[in-house]
C-alpha cells in the first residue's frame, strides 16, 4: 500500500486495509491464510482429544471404583456386575446418599454440573461465546461418577462429552483465538468424548453439526474431524476393537420389512414425545418443591433406589442391558421391566436435576420397546420378514431419532456401534418415521426444551450464510457515477470542501464521513467526519492534508460481503470505500444498506415462491371441490 505524504508530517496512520488487519477478520480473504488457521485449530482439537480420551478413560475407572466401594465395599477398578451386590433393601440407601452428594457439589462447586451435558454445551455456544467456566472440566466426570457409581441410571457418554466441551472451551479462553473458533474446540472436545467412550466418529461428527455448530464448513469441519478420529483411535488403545454394542448379523431387508421398521419407527416417535415431556413435566415438579434445589438429586435417589431395589438391572450404566435386548433373546416380560422401570427410575433422575445423561437411557429404553414391537409383529404378522434383533436396533436409534431430532447421529450411530452395514436402510425408514412424528407434536427437544424455557433459540435449518456467498463488486456503488460518496483531493482547502458540502450535491450527501483520496493516483488515504471540518471551518487556506486525518478501513472488491459487515460493524460506519488490491485507489464504496438488500432479496424470493406454491394449491383445491360439486 502506498504511503501517503500525511505520515511524515506526524499524523496518526491513516488507512488499514484487509491485509493490514488480518486477524480482526472472521473470514480471511486468503485461502492460504484460512487453511493455516484451520490447521492451528486442528492441532489445539488433536491436543483435546488426546486429554479428553484420557479423561474418558479415568471417568470410568472412577465409576468402576465408586460402584466396587459402594455395593461392594472394596477398592477396585474393575468392572463389575452392579445386579451382583448383596445389600438387600440397604441398596436403597445408595442413590441418595450419591444425590446428596451432587447436589452438594452443585451448591458449593458449580450448578452448572447438574443437567444431562448436551443442552448445556449449546446453551453456552448460542448465548454465551461458548465459554464454559474451566472447573466444569473436574467438577462434571466427579460429580458424574458419584451419580452413576452410585446407582444413578445414565451412561457415562453425557458427562463426558460435556467434560469434553469444557475443556475445548477453556482452551479456546485461554489461547488468542476468535469466538467462533472456541466454538468449533468445544465442539470437537464434546465430540472427541463420545467417540472415546463409544468408538463412533461418524456419528460423534454428525452429532457436532446437527446439534452444536449448526453449520458444515471446512474450517469446522476439519478440526471436529481430527478431534474424532483422534478419539477413536484412544477407544481402540483403551478400550477394544470390535462393535460397542455387539447383536447377531442380520441380512438385507426385504420390502416388506422396510415398511414394518417404518412403522415401528412411528410408534416409538410417539414414545419420545412422552419421553421428553415426562422428563420436563417431572423437572416442573421438582421446582415446586418448597425445599432447595440442593435437596432435589437426593429426592431423585429415592426413586431411583427403590426402583433399584426391585428391578437392579435399572441401576448404573447398564450397557450390557442394550446388548440383551439387541440379542432378541430376551423374554417379554423382561423387556415390559426394563423398559418400564428404567424409564421411571431415569426420568426421575433426571428431572432432579441430578449429574447425569439421556444417550444411554434412551438408547437403553429404545431397543426394548423395538424388541416388544418386533416380537408382536412377528407373531401376528409373520409375512413381515422382520429380524427382532433389527427390530430392538431401530426401536434403539428411533428413540433418540425422535427424542434429540439428530437423525443422521442416530442412524450412523446405529451402524457404527453394532458394526451391522445391513441396517442402512431399516433405520433410514425407521428414524425418518420417528423424526416425522416428533417435528409434527412437538415444538422442541429433549436437547433444546431447557434453554428454549430460557429464550434461547436453538437453530432449527442450517441455512448458507448469503454474506459469505456474494461478492463486494456485486453491490458497490462504483466510482464515478453520481451515486458516489465525494471523494476530497488531500490538496483541497477547508473552503473547496465548504464551497461544495453548500451546493447541491453537497446538500444531498448524508454520510458523516468524508474521504480523503491522494491526488496523483486516487490512492485511499483516510477520513475525516463533519464534525472534524467544524473543528476547522474559519481555516479557509488550510488544505486538507494538514488536518489530523484518521484511519479508515476499506475492502477489496473480490472480498465477499461478510468481511465488509466486519468492518463496518467495527468503525460504526454506514459505508465503506472499495480500493484496487494494488494500487490502493478507490474504486467504489459498500454501504450497510446494501448488505441488507441481499437479505432482504433472499427473504423477498423465498416469501414469493411460498405465496405462489400456496395460491397453485389453493386453486388446485377449489378445481378439485368443484369437480366435486358438479359430480353431485
Amino acid at each position: 500500500m502506498k504511503k501517503s505524504n500525511l505520515l511524515e508530517k506526524g499524523s496518526i496512520p491513516i488507512s488499514l486495509n484487509i491485509e493490514d488487519a488480518i486477524e480482526s477478520i472472521p473470514n480471511h480473504h486468503s485461502e492460504h491464510v484460512s487453511m493455516k488457521r484451520t490447521m492451528y485449530i486442528a492441532s489445539l482439537a488433536l491436543f483435546n482429544a488426546l486429554v479428553v480420551s484420557g479423561i474418558a478413560k479415568l471417568l470410568l475407572f472412577l465409576i468402576n471404583f465408586v460402584t466396587n466401594l459402594s455395593f461392594f465395599g472394596k477398592f477396585s477398578i474393575e468392572t463389575t456386575a452392579i445386579t451382583e451386590h448383596k445389600l438387600g433393601a440397604w441398596v436403597i440407601l445408595l442413590p441418595i446418599v450419591g444425590g446428596l452428594v451432587v447436589g452438594l457439589m452443585a451448591k458449593y462447586g458449580s450448578k452448572a454440573i447438574r443437567g444431562h451435558g448436551i443442552p448445556e454445551a449449546m446453551e453456552k455456544i448460542l448465548n454465551d461465546d461458548s465459554k464454559i467456566p474451566p472447573h466444569i472440566t473436574f467438577l462434571k466426570p466427579l460429580s458424574a461418577a458419584i451419580s452413576i457409581g452410585t446407582g444413578g441410571p445414565f451412561g457415562a457418554e453425557g458427562p463426558i462429552i460435556a467434560t469434553g466441551g469444557a475443556l475445548g472451551s477453556f482452551c479456546g479462553q485461554t489461547l488468542r483465538i476468535t469466538v467462533h473458533e472456541r466454538k468449533i474446540l468445544l465442539a470437537a472436545g464434546a465430540t472427541a468424548g463420545m467417540t472415546a467412550i463409544f468408538g463412533t466418529p461418524f456419528a460423534a461428527i454428525l452429532l457436532a453439526i446437527e446439534l452444536l455448530l449448526f453449520e458444515f464448513s471446512p474450517k469446522s469441519f476439519v478440526p471436529v474431524v481430527v478431534s474424532c478420529v483422534t478419539g477413536a483411535c484412544m477407544h481402540y488403545l483403551f478400550f477394544e476393537t470390535g462393535p460397542t454394542f455387539p447383536m447377531p448379523a442380520v441380512g438385507i431387508a426385504d420390502k416388506n420389512a422396510i415398511i414394518t421398521y417404518a412403522c415401528i419407527g412411528l410408534i416409538i416417535g410417539f414414545f419420545s414425545i412422552i419421553a421428553t415431556k415426562a422428563i420436563y413435566l417431572l423437572e416442573d415438579g421438582f421446582e415446586k418443591l418448597p425445599i432447595h434445589w440442593m435437596w432435589w438429586p437426593a429426592i431423585g435417589g429415592v426413586a431411583v433406589g427403590v426402583v433399584g431395589y426391585f428391578y437392579p438391572e435399572t441401576l448404573g450404566v447398564g450397557y450390557e442391558n442394550i446388548t440383551h435386548a439387541l440379542s432378541g433373546k430376551l423374554a417379554i416380560a423382561a423387556l415390559i421391566s426394563l423398559c418400564f422401570w428404567k424409564f421411571m427410575s431415569w426420568s426421575i433422575a433426571l428431572g432432579s436435576g441430578t449429574s447425569g445423561g439421556t444417550l444411554a437411557p434412551l438408547l437403553t429404553i429404545g431397543s426394548a420397546i423395538g424388541c416388544l414391537l418386533g416380537l408382536g409383529i412377528a407373531h401376528y404378522i409373520p409375512q413381515s420378514h422382520i429380524s427382532i434383533p433389527l427390530a430392538a436396533l431401530v426401536g434403539m436409534a428411533a428413540l433418540f431419532a425422535g427424542a434429540s431430532r439428530a437423525l443422521l447421529t442416530s442412524i450412523v450411530f446405529a451402524m457404527e456401534a453394532t458394526g451391522q452395514e445391513n441396517t442402512l436402510l431399516p433405520l433410514l425408514a425407521g428414524c425418518t418415521a420417528s423424526y416425522i412424528i416428533s417435528f409434527l407434536f412437538m415444538r422442541t427437544t429433549i436437547m433444546t426444551e431447557k434453554i428454549s424455557r430460557r429464550g434461547i433459540i436453538a437453530p432449527d435449518s442450517y441455512v448458507p450464510n448469503m454474506l459469505q456467498m456474494v461478492q463486494v463488486r456485486t453491490v458497490m456503488i462504483e466510482a464515478g457515477t453520481p451515486d458516489e460518496p465525494k471523494l476530497i483531493n488531500e490538496k483541497d482547502t477547508i473552503s473547496d470542501v465548504k464551497e461544495w458540502l453548500a451546493s447541491k450535491e453537497g446538500l444531498n450527501y448524508t454520510h458523516d464521513t468524508l474521504f480523503i483520496v491522494d491526488q496523483d493516483n486516487n490512492s485511499l488515504l483516510g477520513s475525516i467526519t463533519r464534525n472534524v471540518l467544524m473543528e476547522h471551518y474559519n481555516d479557509n487556506n488550510k488544505q486538507i492534508s494538514e488536518i489530523e486525518i484518521r484511519k479508515v478501513y476499506s475492502v477489496f472488491d473480490e472480498n465477499n460481503l461478510q468481511v465488509a459487515a466486519h468492518f463496518i460493524t467495527k468503525t460504526k460506519q454506514d459505508i465503506l470505500p472499495v480500493v484496487n488490491k494494488d494500487d490502493n485507489a478507490v474504486i467504489g464504496f459498500v454501504s450497510k444498506n446494501d448488505i441488507f438488500s441481499i437479505y432482504n432479496k433472499d427473504y423477498t424470493d423465498t416469501y414469493q415462491k411460498e405465496r405462489l406454491i400456496s395460491k397453485k394449491r389453493t386453486a388446485l383445491r377449489i378445481v378439485a371441490t368443484g369437480k366435486k360439486l358438479l359430480k353431485h
